[in-house]
């Protein structure tokens, strides 16, 4: 897997195979946590923005958890990274 610093710019796919990395945060599960996506990719279900970094660094894509809620190559679906747990209605 290939390894590199994805920084503050639309990365581009290290294999060169499909142009910038698409990075998908769902919007909060029912349950909790959010779906994360990679170029149609479900990497896993994350509850915080360290399990995102963590979801990208094993995808090969080397980010600080604390780049990824202003990262503009993430498209935080729904609502934004301060939002984790289970939608509720008033």
């Amino acid at each position: 897997m290939t390894s590199w610093n994805a920084g503050h710019h639309v990365p581009d796919d290290p294999e060169g195979m499909s142009g910038p990395i698409r990075v998908i945060v769902h919007p909060p599960s029912p349950t909790g946590g959010r779906r994360v996506r990679v170029d149609g990719e479900i990497l896993g279900l994350a509850h915080n923005v360290a399990d995102v970094a963590e979801f990208l660094r094993r995808a090969g894509l080397e980010v600080e958890p604390s780049d990824v809620a202003g990262s503009p190559w993430i498209d935080w679906r729904g609502v934004g990274p301060e939002r984790w747990g289970a939608e509720t209605s008033s």
